[in-house]
């Protein structure tokens, strides 16, 4: 609880994922992927609720024995790729009782802390916003990004210049660039269900930094992961 509201928090994670199969499961520096996520939300000063909604047994039985609640087993029809996080956290508001905040967690954020957590609902009271997101500065700027013509030119995606030959060349030159890193997503209960997205024009940014803003996704990213792991960088 936070001034005196309380804050509901739903760990998302389907059983069928395709970049790394079982990963919610699979083991990452000696405990299962999906338990860093529920250390560092049991460690949360503002968490009134934590729970998890999935439809994959072996998740749920994972999740029971590292302290998460499971209220309810997420329906079929919130278990497609094709579902947003944002519709099952949504779903998952209507499952149990009322809280004033919701927030979304995903398991491929291992090395978001409690401190990330809290500071994220702190800057949405301190601010009077609606929702915050956890963000993490890009190494490399969107001015520089492209994609390709029919022709197999290259067509800025930032569309600030006249020509690419426009473009500078020197980093300093651009404006900070960020990121969504996936790692904690919080808004007011009624907003969310309203609106039905966490990022909107007036949706507030918690900066993090890079080596505790890594999205596991893919093998690569895995290895990333298991070397700061292993290197104990991000602790």
């Amino acid at each position: 609880m936070i001034e005196g509201e309380t804050v509901l928090a739903v760990v998302i994670a389907r059983g069928g994922s395709k970049g790394i199969p079982r990963k919610n499961v699979r083991s990452a520096g000696g405990k299962p992927l999906i338990a860093w996520t529920l250390e560092a939300a049991r460690r949360s000063q503002f968490i009134d609720r934590l729970v998890l909604s999935s439809e994959d047994a072996e998740i749920i039985s994972v999740a029971k024995q590292w302290g998460c609640e499971v209220p309810f087993v997420r329906s079929a029809k919130f278990a497609t790729d094709e579902v947003t996080g944002v519709a099952t956290v949504i779903d998952a508001t209507t499952q149990v009782e009322h809280h004033d905040w919701v927030m979304m967690l995903q398991p491929t954020s291992p090395f978001r802390t409690a401190a990330d957590i809290d500071g994220c609902v702190r800057q949405c009271i301190d601010s009077g916003a609606n929702a915050c997101v956890t963000v993490a500065e890009v190494e490399k700027t969107p001015y520089w990004m492209f994609s390709l013509s029919p022709a197999n030119t290259l067509v800025p995606v930032m569309r600030d210049f006249a020509s690419v030959q426009d473009i500078p060349m020197y980093r300093q030159s651009f404006p900070k660039s960020f990121v969504l890193n996936g790692a904690v997503y919080v808004a007011r209960t009624e907003w969310l269900r309203q609106t039905g997205t966490f990022v909107t024009s007036e949706t507030q940014a918690y900066v993090m930094p890079r080596e505790r803003s890594l999205d596991v996704d893919t093998e690569l990213d895995w290895m990333i992961m298991e070397m700061l792991m292993s290197g104990d960088a991000t602790r």
